[in-house]
């Protein structure tokens, strides 16, 4: 008998498979279900995903699945469903076409729907293809309930009842036209920025630098832009940074580094950088890898106005004591079950369909 208690289950003890996988050493747990069958294979998919995609090294691949381990609790889970009433009447299928970005970063819709009651229709991106679909398998084996629930397609998708799309803003548009008579959420590009204020402790930038480096900043979730009163010391926040110069030792990273460089310095435009972080005063939002953008400003309510003008453009605004809704000093690579991407409550979209 299905039950939303069930697949709640489901999800816990596939939480409790990955905390395997949450270190830079994975080692076998005792008592996780199915561990003969899976836990060597795992290990060899996500060896296959850093090998496909360079971006996924296997420090960003530890760190998503240690993420999702920690999400995927009894009390998390529990607390999250409260929120929303979910008495599914008549199960549909909902198609999810997946951002490529970083590793995994389409499981919470692929949990949104399946928590829900609803099938999924997966398509993923090319870049991140290795990871969901042993995960969906483990997750049949705990639970015969997820048999036939849950389908990956590489093809156009066909047969669905709603769609949750993420890409850029360009593919939005082809999606915003493509899904225009389906129930849909549609994400674009979105990025996050901090408000520093000069109060900052050390610590508190060294925090920042979590949010600025995890996944090399390609997530959404990424500070790509600082906003800083008149007159900075752009030394304390080099400083902050400091922690994680060996960033640059990721031959990828460093290219990207270099090429940006160059360009900027072609064009002639003033940079401050440190060896394996350049920063530029830049109005736009998204920066380059390797980069972030700053901003100066007047005075704090101004800068609010602005930030709320453009809340469509941002995900996060990290920051102390400076504006509601606000993310702490390290924190935005660390979400709740409930903070929703662009702020769109994704079960109660999957409740109403």
């Amino acid at each position: 008998m299905d039950s939303i208690q069930n697949r709640i289950t489901a999800f816990i003890k596939l939480g409790a498979f990955l905390s395997q996988f949450s270190q830079e050493k994975f080692d076998k747990i005792e008592g996780i279900e199915h561990n003969d069958l899976f836990f060597d294979g795992f290990k060899h998919q996500i060896k296959i995903a850093q090998e496909k995609n360079s971006w996924f090294t296997k420090e960003n691949i530890v760190f998503a699945l240690g993420s999702w381990s920690r999400a995927l609790t009894k009390n998390n889970l529990e607390e999250w469903v409260s929120k929303n009433k979910l008495q599914i009447e008549s199960p549909k299928t909902v198609a999810i076409v997946m951002a490529g970005n970083i590793p995994v970063v389409g499981f919470h819709d692929f949990l949104s729907v399946l928590i829900s009651g609803h099938s999924v229709l997966v398509k993923q991106s090319s870049n991140d293809k290795h990871l969901l679909p042993f995960l969906a398998k483990y997750l049949e084996y705990i639970d015969e309930y997820f048999k036939g629930k849950i389908t990956f397609t590489e093809q156009k998708i066909e047969n669905f009842d709603a769609v949750i799309a993420t890409g850029s803003d360009n593919t939005a548009r082809y999606f915003e036209y493509y899904f225009k008579d389906k129930p849909n959420i549609i994400r674009k590009s979105r990025n996050s920025v901090a408000v520093i204020t000069g109060k900052e402790t050390e610590e508190d930038l060294q925090k920042l630098s979590d949010d600025v480096f995890t996944y090399f900043g390609l997530g959404c979730r990424s500070v790509s832009k600082i906003y800083v009163p008149k007159e900075y010391d752009f030394n304390n926040f080099f400083n902050g940074m400091f922690v994680k110069k060996d960033i640059i030792n990721n031959a990828k990273y460093a290219n990207n580094y270099d090429y940006n460089k160059a360009v900027y310095l072609m064009s002639l435009f003033d940079l401050l950088e440190n060896g394996f972080l350049m920063i530029k005063e830049d109005e736009s939002y998204s920066s380059p890898i390797a980069t972030i953008f700053y901003e100066y400003y007047d005075n704090e309510i101004d800068l609010k106005i602005k930030l709320h003008q453009d809340k469509e453009k941002i995900q996060c605004i990290v920051a102390k004591n400076f504006i509601e809704n606000e993310v702490g000093f390290g924190q935005t690579q660390n979400p709740n079950l409930w903070d929703y991407a662009d702020g769109v409550n994704t079960l109660e979209f999957l409740s109403k369909i």
